[in-house]
């Protein structure tokens, strides 16, 4: 097992060292001088004060150079320094972090835990009403977009029924603290994670409803019948469990993406988090600050993926690291 993770963390070391060379690259050859953009804000378009700038950030140095400084700050866990924001990038992402992680983790395990439910309600009830109502509502919230449905639960929860807030954190000006202060953020978080976890859930629910199903006709689970095992016995413990596999397999791919998928909605109900960060650098040509979200959030997918691997043992033991 220590051998399989050393080896899995040197290949993801590898792969994110040319993740970052790869974006690091093609934000270079978007359109757009951060220089230029700092100048006209602050009013002075000159060229002296923009050759001034670009030689403050290190603009001025050839692709090759800016490239070299930057992959040997990474090596050295140094993100750089943001143009606009004057801090540090690691300070920047690291106060933004725990919003995200909180989002989306909640996200997750909503999409998860409603999606199998509904998955093996599904394949246990299949042909009757129970299944027509499952697969509806999954093939519903799959097509809808992300943005029409937060707005929709604005509309519906905020602004006509007043139950839930309606964008940031927490309530500005209440100062509130302990047990308080964790209601308040939880209030504020309900809408923004069921938003993300409802379209995740249904990829989650279709999945786990076909793997039943097949799982449902191998010749171990008629043997299983066959012993006079209760079926609520067979459906758990013999169909549920091989059947979750592909399941895990999908929602580890998909734990990365829930920081992608996270950018619209950290941006549509104000949430505080990296997607933000990322959607902000990016209108202001933060170069560092941009290549530091995407480094931190490649890091994040590459570790969900090595835990995705290691569950897999756990799911299902005949699975070996080799």
């Amino acid at each position: 097992m220590l051998q399989f993770i050393a080896q899995r963390l040197v290949k993801a070391v590898i792969v994110l060292l040319a993740i970052v060379v790869l974006n690091f690259v093609l934000i270079r050859l978007a359109p757009g001088d951060p220089a230029l953009v700092m100048a006209g804000e602050a009013g002075a378009g000159d060229e002296l004060f923009v050759a001034q700038l670009r030689e403050k950030f290190g603009l001025d140095q050839s692709l090759p150079q800016q490239l070299f400084l930057y992959v040997k700050g990474i090596v050295s866990f140094d993100l750089g320094y943001s143009f606009r924001q004057q801090l540090p990038v690691s300070k920047l992402i690291l106060d933004r972090l725990p919003a995200t992680l909180l989002l989306t983790g909640t996200a997750f395990l909503i999409s998860l835990a409603l999606g199998v439910l509904l998955g093996a309600l599904a394949a246990r009830k299949v042909g009757t009403w129970a299944d027509t109502a499952v697969t509806i509502l999954a093939l519903l919230f799959y097509a809808t977009p992300l943005f029409w449905v937060a707005l929709m639960a604005i509309l519906l929860f905020s602004v006509t029924l007043d139950w839930l807030p309606s964008f940031g954190y927490e309530t500005v000006g209440a100062n509130l603290t302990g047990f308080a202060r964790v209601l308040d953020v939880g209030a504020h978080l309900v809408l923004p994670a069921l938003t993300l976890g409802l379209f995740f859930m249904a990829t989650y629910a279709r999945m786990t409803r076909a793997s039943m199903l097949e799982v449902g006709r191998l010749d171990f689970v008629k043997t299983a019948r066959a012993k006079g095992l209760r079926p609520e016995v067979v459906q758990n413990r013999h169909v549920l469990r091989n059947a979750l596999l592909p399941v895990v397999t999908l929602a580890g791919l998909q734990a990365g993406t829930l920081v992608g998928g996270a950018v619209l909605t950290e941006t549509v109900f104000a949430w505080p988090g990296i997607g933000r960060l990322m959607y902000e650098a990016l209108l202001q040509r933060d170069y560092n600050l941009l290549l530091g979200v995407f480094v931190v959030s490649s890091a994040m997918v590459l570790a969900f993926n090595l835990a995705t691997d290691l569950i897999y043992r756990a799911v299902d033991p005949r699975i070996e690291y080799a």
